[in-house]
């Protein structure tokens, strides 16, 4: 994806939050370009949830400059509320009512008039391939499908911003890869998604730029490569013939870990070029010939730990 160069859909500077001595947000910074995905990344009670709170204007902030969709929060919050849409956590869907009828609730609460109403429910019902779907009851639908419409009735009001609080949480790995897939159609009519995950693989596979936020602070912003990047990690893994192989090469890399059969022997780090010919080498001098390596680089879930626990911190400056 290529970032926007607009000016940015949502600006933070400064945003603080507390709850009598708990400080919730303490001087949180963001970014996030036009048309783009932006993930907020952070261990359960590092903030996630409260930022989108308050830049949805579902809470009020203790201080700081809040900008969304180009709406001072403290001068035009109505102006935000008009041009974002928020599916949060827990589905927004009546489950007694059918799926056309949710979709026509939200219309009526925007006042659209019956016409716009009705092509605007027609094109989201075809766009989200709920159309055979229209007259069920949302509870008669699957947990996918009822995501798929939560997302739907988001987008009645065409929001330039949307707001996506842990959406594919309880979802199987199908209906995941169907709503990362409308994400990115989204992104490429133009709309501004700012999502909120647990899955780390989640955020590397849409995220255009990444903010991982502990205790109410951010500790890094980037795009996933550049985050990577900072942190110490990957490693190889050698797959090795037989014992007498494996004993060689596990003396001559005391810092390596044996996998469970005794067969395959990780080695922290030296997946550069250099690193890799050195180990090449080594168990070329042994006499030592893997039946294959595989060399894995640095993940989001890497900088997750590295960045979120204090006790093991290996970040690059």
């Amino acid at each position: 994806m290529t970032l926007s160069t607009r000016s940015p859909a949502v600006y933070v500077r400064g945003l603080r939050k507390t709850y009598g001595d708990q400080t919730v947000l303490d001087g949180i910074d963001l970014d996030v370009p036009a048309g783009t995905v932006f993930a907020l990344l952070g261990p359960n009670g590092a903030g996630k949830t409260t930022t989108v709170h308050v830049l949805s204007t579902l809470i009020a902030p203790d201080s700081g400059e809040v900008v969304v969709a180009g709406h001072d929060l403290r001068k035009d919050p109505n102006g935000i509320r008009r041009a974002i849409g928020v599916t949060g956590q827990f589905s927004a869907v009546d489950k007694l009512l059918t799926v056309e009828e949710n979709l026509r609730l939200m219309a009526d609460l925007h006042r659209l008039g019956r016409a716009e109403g009705g092509q605007r429910i027609a094109s989201l019902l075809a766009r989200f391939e709920l159309a055979d779907a229209a007259r069920k009851t949302a509870q008669s639908c699957s947990g996918g499908m009822r995501r798929k419409l939560d997302l739907a009735m988001t987008l009645v009001g065409e929001p330039s911003v949307v707001f996506l609080d842990e959406p594919t949480t309880g979802l199987d790995p199908r209906a995941r890869k169907v709503l990362w897939d409308t994400v990115s159609e989204l992104v490429a009519d133009g709309i501004t998604i700012v999502l909120t995950t647990q899955y780390l693989d989640e955020a590397d596979a849409l995220a255009d730029t990444v903010a991982v936020i502990d205790e109410g602070r951010v500790v890094a912003q980037g795009t996933p490569a550049e985050l990577k990047r900072r942190v110490h990690g990957g490693n190889v893994r050698l797959h090795l013939a037989d014992k007498r192989a494996f004993d060689a090469a596990a003396q001559a890399f005391p810092n390596g870990t044996a996998g469970v059969d005794d067969a395959v022997l990780t080695i922290p780090g030296a997946t550069d070029v250099a690193g890799l010919r050195a180990v090449l080498d080594h168990l070329d001098a042994l006499g030592v010939e893997p039946d294959h390596l595989e060399v894995t680089a640095p993940n989001l879930d890497d900088v997750f730990f590295a960045l979120t626990d204090s006790t093991t911190r290996k970040v690059a400056p």
